[in-house]
């Protein structure tokens, strides 16, 4: 995980393509008149200095509701309960499990902004596109 104030490098050659407007022009006028296409190429091993660390937390769906919900019954009563009961619940939690192991490898994402040293400031990049300098 990054942390505002680190200083870090890109880990791999990036391509930045899209319209260009050229400074000035608002938006609007520049779309009307035929927007400029251009690209930039930042070269891995550009450093830079990570100003905001930005966490996206993704909801959970129903399933991974229903498995947390079951795995705690499970775990806390499952010595309890009968052994057919036990047996099914245990079918339910696996189940549902392969909806938990695939929400926990996409729960948090993490993105950045970075200022490179270069001048370029690159917002909203996703963490791993970075390493510690």
């Amino acid at each position: 995980m990054l942390n505002v104030g680190q200083r870090v490098r890109l880990a791999a050659d990036l391509r930045l393509a899209g319209s260009v407007t050229p400074a000035g022009e608002p938006a609007e006028e520049a779309e009307e008149a035929g927007a400029f296409t251009g690209s930039v190429a930042l070269a891995a091993g550009v450093e830079g200095t990570v100003e905001r660390v930005h966490e996206h937390r993704r909801r959970q769906s129903h399933e991974v509701g229903e498995y947390l919900r079951l795995k705690s019954l499970l775990d806390d009563f499952g010595h309890q309960m009968p052994p057919e009961s036990r047996r099914q619940l245990k079918e339910q939690v696996e189940a549902l499990e392969e909806h938990w192991i695939a929400h926990r490898l996409r729960m948090l994402r993490v993105t950045v902004r970075v200022r490179l040293d270069n001048g370029f400031v690159l917002d909203d990049v996703p963490e791993e596109a970075f390493a510690s300098a």
